[in-house]
């Protein structure tokens, strides 16, 4: 079997979710070829193909369409198919000359199933599985279907057309695509998150010494990272002493940066940047209690890895996040947008007697080594595409 996986780019090394993905159907005798849209980064996990090359430039562009367009003279029959699909769907002439170049290296591929790693990957692509004859699959994550339809109405309804199976990383997140308009009568797969538990795995935290708190997460309005501050400054003036460290970078790191000054936690909050993961397995081992109090999270693997590590969570409700945690017996969920119950969370989890603290500790771990290890993410994969 032959596996097309389409991603932005590349996974970066310390993305396991997808390079352990590829690695698994490989070592079961499939073949897997990875299309981005990203230039020139080498990727030798397994073969990878770029999409063609947007350019502003006109004359350019009108060139690169002639070179790719020739190029696909040995695959006139499928052009012709994928033409007569749109066609069916009343796209614009030339639209479709413009979606025949977008999607030229896809219609050159021989393959079993495409693959789209997430579901905004697949808007404009919808109909090309069906004219190279493979079947289409997509993955749901929390952006895709949490956050891009609320601007852009309706814009899943060709792919829960023409999607043959549904990857959902959470079961919030199919309830959302069954409210944008996903059939019932479409196969959905849940496959969660995995992390690798040999490298994230258990060790002895300190909890009798300071708090420190640790969210490693991209600096997003989403995260929830200012109210998770509003949460600490209420600690602060309760006379706690505290450490809140944030990992990451992103868009909204004045925001946050001017948040700590205006709630006077400069003293108490420190913003690190992005680590990688040997530095991001250091800071959890100098921590003790883990926070993620998302707006939008489809899963977080962050959240998993915190808890492998040793460290009582506290995160909100979140999509995926309340299956991540089971309340009060991996850790505590709290209701989004409401930083004062995160606040008399964190104060309740503070209080608690050692033995309770270890009690949630070792239930945490156990349920990450048992469900959301590397190995049984690559066996749910190899369901997946048999099924």
């Amino acid at each position: 079997m032959k596996i097309a996986l389409i991603l932005p780019s590349t996974p970066a090394y310390s993305e396991t979710f997808f390079r352990s993905k590829i690695k698994g159907l490989q070592a079961h005798g499939h073949q897997v070829v990875l299309i981005t849209a990203k230039k020139g980064v080498k990727f030798d996990l397994c073969e990878h193909r770029e999409h063609p090359k947007i350019y502003k430039n006109k004359v350019l562009q009108l060139f690169m369409m002639l070179k790719v367009f020739l190029s696909l003279i040995f695959y006139f029959k499928r052009v012709m198919t994928y033409y007569k699909l749109e066609r069916e769907e009343h796209t614009p002439f030339k639209r479709i000359l413009e979606k025949i170049y977008v999607n030229a290296t896809l219609l050159k591929l021989n393959i079993d199933w495409l693959h789209f790693g997430f579901a905004t990957m697949a808007i404009n692509r919808e109909l090309v599985a069906k004219s190279i004859k493979a079947k289409l699959a997509v993955s749901l994550r929390g952006f895709d279907i949490a956050i891009y339809p609320l601007k852009h109405k309706n814009c899943y309804n060709l792919l829960w057309k023409h999607v043959n199976k549904v990857h959902t990383i959470s079961n919030d997140l199919i309830t959302l695509a069954k409210n944008l308009g996903l059939s019932k009568s479409v196969h959905v797969e849940k496959i969660t998150p995995a992390i690798d538990v040999s490298f994230f795995k258990e060790k002895e935290i300190d909890y009798e010494s300071q708090i420190r708190f640790l969210t490693v997460a991209r600096l997003h309005w989403k995260k929830g990272i200012v109210q998770t501050l509003q949460s600490l400054a209420e600690l602060k003036k309760k006379q706690i002493s505290f450490t809140y460290t944030i990992v990451g970078d992103g868009n909204d790191y004045e925001r946050i940066a001017f948040a700590i000054h205006e709630m006077d936690l400069t003293d108490q909050v420190h913003l690190v940047g992005k680590k990688d993961r040997e530095q991001v397995r250091e800071l959890y081992e100098r921590s003790n209690i883990y926070v993620q109090y998302s707006i939008s999270e489809g899963f977080c693997n962050a959240v998993l890895e915190a808890q492998a590590m040793g460290l009582l969570c506290v995160v909100s409700d979140a999509e995926g996040l309340s299956e991540n945690i089971i309340h009060k017996e991996t850790g505590w969920v709290v209701p989004k947008n409401e930083y004062k119950y995160l606040t008399e969370t964190l104060l309740h989890v503070i209080d608690l007697s050692q033995e309770i603290k270890n009690k949630i500790i070792l239930t945490a771990k156990k349920r990450v080594r048992d469900n959301f290890n590397l190995e049984k993410q690559q066996q749910n994969f190899l369901e997946f595409y048999n099924q």
